[in-house]
């Protein structure tokens, strides 16, 4: 596969999604730039904008092991991960796998659980593997999580831990649509009962293994040069130097960044990196990593307009 071929698949699986989404093409766009990197998102949003049911069309694009949690206040970390049961009639535990154990997991509402249950992600998002009684078991070299949340101000919801949150790629904010495109989702969805799948629509897969273990050997080999990395360094380095922010974004962000703007550059047919794929992925890799400072949380200031001011004072390679 070449970058060529890569641009093309993606512009598949975007035609794919446009079928029952209407709207929400950066999402989309991010969601391709995480599959191709290797990363994990975390969707926010009010209840009602279709978080779930993007992440399931998405996934239908693909010809993935596709798995879902439903995380609940009672859920357990063995629900996910799965546990060992003794058989009777064998007398020897055997390995009851989880939910985990897919390529695409749909971590639906993941912060209605706990925190105790949500830390049994840790291991499977930074290692793909998981550890059950002492051994470790190794999860799909696809393994991505697609998780969604609503907003921390609903009720019955509890914060991801910050080491948690440093594990996925991106945090994407799912807004109101439109007027207009409102318009369209009431014609189209007036006449169903709510249970809508992504086969309604006519999606079908456009990818197997195969194709996204090429395409994200074909992202590696974007070429990013030492300016950029200066650029990404800077930049992540600069929301540890602002007063405006009590927590900045850790070395893996500046990794992670590197790699989704290899992404980017290759979704856009180009074989190297530019500081514009920076500056339009560091919000959303960013904005999850960084804690506002009691004197700006006082001001009202909000970690975004932060961000972006940080994005426009470092200076970018010409």
């Amino acid at each position: 596969m070449n970058i060529g071929e890569l641009k093309t698949l993606a512009d598949n699986i975007r035609e794919e999604v446009a079928k029952a989404i209407i709207g929400q093409d950066e999402i989309v766009d991010h969601l391709l730039i995480a599959l191709f990197s290797s990363g994990h998102v975390l969707l926010e949003g009010p209840p009602g904008t279709a978080k779930t049911f993007l992440a399931q069309c998405f996934s239908a694009t693909l010809s993935l092991d596709f798995g879902r949690i439903q995380f609940t206040p009672d859920l357990m970390p063995g629900d996910i991960v799965g546990s060992n049961l003794f058989n009777f009639q064998t007398s020897s535990f055997t390995l009851t796998r989880g939910p985990i154990f897919c390529d695409l997991l749909l971590a639906d509402e993941i912060n209605r659980t706990p925190p105790k249950t949500q830390a049994a992600m840790l291991e499977a998002m930074q290692e793909r593997a998981v550890t059950i009684d002492g051994e470790t078991h190794k999860l799909s070299g696809q393994f991505m999580v697609v998780a969604t949340q609503n907003p921390i101000e609903q009720q019955g919801v509890y914060p991801l831990p910050e080491a948690q949150l440093d594990r996925f790629l991106f945090k994407l904010l799912i807004q109101y649509p439109d007027v207009e495109e409102e318009k369209k989702i009431v014609a189209q969805y007036g006449e169903r009962s709510g249970n809508s799948k992504p086969q309604d629509f006519g999606i079908a897969a456009q990818a197997d293994e195969k194709q996204l273990l090429a395409a994200v050997d074909v992202v590696k080999t974007v070429k990013l040069v030492d300016e950029v990395v200066d650029y990404i360094v800077r930049l992540v380095r600069a929301t540890r130097e602002t007063a405006d922010l009590e927590n900045g974004a850790s070395p893996r962000a500046a990794v992670m960044l590197a790699s989704a703007a290899r992404a980017r550059a290759a979704l856009s047919g180009r074989d190297y990196v530019i500081p514009d794929d920076v500056k339009a992925l560091a919000p959303s890799i960013l904005r999850h990593r960084t804690l506002l400072s009691p004197a700006a949380e006082i001001e009202g200031r909000q970690v975004d307009t932060i961000i972006e001011s940080l994005v426009g004072q470092t200076e970018a390679p010409r």
